[in-house]
């Protein structure tokens, strides 16, 4: 017996603020969801196995039309066609309460209840499947507390959207415990809400999939599902399988032996070449940032703009399933320690002083934040609420500001002193 497990499918996410981003191949992210669950649908007839689980987030909450049902329809009757059975339970962005439009789905697909466990025996294969969906968005109990306990006689799965015992990013519902899950005597919970592929237990075995395909640099890497073979009521093997038609990934390059803005371009080359090359033949989004003391540094710094587009012209030209370059971050330091200018009793080293120490108290804060306010009242609100935020009147923008005009003036002072 083979079955797949997949969960946080989202089919059809929003991706807000794309169009920000200069070159970001807008049609290719947001296809890239269902492509990626087409390529779950063929997975499932290639392997014949005998069933599929969804394990919540099969949605992105409410649908902005009936295209998103349709689609989902289609593709369950082309696996009931194949005579694959699937078993879906709701999580927090499908709960009951936020999808408002319904279909009726294929005979093959069983939707487990929000209002308590469930159990579905299948006799042919002498399974046990048990879930129970979210009822509302937010669900802060432990549902697992209600799962029947497993038949010995037959091979029992449970299905659970869950935070398991909290996980950073990610909103803590239906938290539970690895032992609560053990005291069930399931041979396997299928797991979702967690995008990031993990193995928790393999005695029993507990399963985070991750979702089917990142959305946003946050979601990075190889993006599936987990293949699981029963022989004789045991697990012989659990396997992950990509599905995902584009990859998210970080670059980041230590710029330290650069001696020139050259030299840094090269390496530029050789990371994203690297990166695209381990992308499996897909378009990878890439998150690029160059850290490390360099020579290099000050003109870097002193014209960024130029080599964000020298370095999105040079990932455009790299060829294969391409690069896009989503957003480039420089977090270099001066090869030259300023720490011996600091320590001399001239007024350079007393100018440097000041800037070193110059902070922002509270109430300069709230006077520059108010001044800026009206700046962020005419900027989108998919800019104040993306995955990457950008707000110019909170402290923390401030504070970061600060440091690098800190950072630029002394930069330029003892570059200065240098040339003379």
């Amino acid at each position: 017996m083979r079955f797949i497990h997949a969960a946080d499918i989202h089919l059809d996410s929003a991706l807000h603020g794309l169009e920000r981003y200069e070159g970001a191949p807008v049609d290719e992210i947001r296809s890239a969801t269902r492509r990626a669950f087409d390529n779950l649908i063929e997975l499932a007839i290639d392997e014949e196995v005998e069933f599929v689980l969804l394990v919540g987030d099969l949605y992105d909450g409410d649908w902005k039309d009936y295209n998103t049902g349709l689609y989902f329809v289609e593709r369950m009757g082309r696996l009931r066609d194949a005579g694959i059975r699937v078993f879906i339970v709701a999580g927090n962005h499908d709960a009951a309460s936020q999808i408002t439009k319904h279909l009726r789905l294929p005979d093959n697909v069983t939707l487990f209840s929000t209002k308590k466990p469930e159990r579905v025996v299948l006799d042919d294969l002498n399974v046990s499947i048990c879930g129970q969906g979210f009822a509302t968005r937010a669900v802060t109990e432990d549902m697992s507390q209600g799962y029947p306990q497993g038949d010995p006689l037959l091979f029992n799965i449970g299905l659970l959207h869950t935070c398991l015992d909290g996980k950073p990013g990610h909103e803590p519902y239906a938290p539970c415990s690895v032992d609560g899950l053990r005291s069930k005597g399931y041979q396997y919970w299928a797991l979702g809400h967690v995008h990031k592929r993990e193995v928790v237990s393999e005695e029993p075995w507990i399963v985070f999939p991750g979702n089917i395909q990142g959305r946003h640099i946050r979601e990075a890497g190889p993006k599936g599902c987990t293949l699981v073979t029963v022989k004789s009521g045991e697990i012989q093997e659990v396997e992950h399988r990509d599905l995902d038609v584009m990859r998210w990934a970080h670059c980041e390059l230590d710029v330290s032996a650069a001696e020139t803005v050259d030299d840094v371009y090269e390496q530029v080359r050789e990371g994203l070449q690297s990166t695209l090359d381990g992308a499996d033949g897909k378009l990878v989004a890439v998150r690029l940032t160059l850290h490390g003391a360099s020579s290099a540094h000050l003109k870097l710094h002193a014209d960024r703009e130029r080599w964000v587009q020298e370095y999105r012209a040079l990932a455009t030209g790299l060829g294969g399933a391409g690069v896009w370059l989503e957003k480039v971050s420089f977090k270099t330091k001066p090869a030259t320690s300023s720490e011996d200018a600091l320590e001399r009793d001239d007024a350079l080293s007393g100018l440097l002083r000041e800037i070193r120490d110059m902070e922002l108290d509270a109430s300069a804060l709230d006077r520059l934040a108010d001044e800026l306010s009206m700046l962020r009242q005419k900027l989108p609100a998919e800019l104040l609420t993306s995955d990457d935020p950008f707000d110019p009147a909170s402290p923390e923008f401030l504070k970061a500001a600060l440091e690098d005009i800190k950072e630029l003036l002394v930069n330029r002072l003892l570059s200065t002193e240098n040339a003379s």
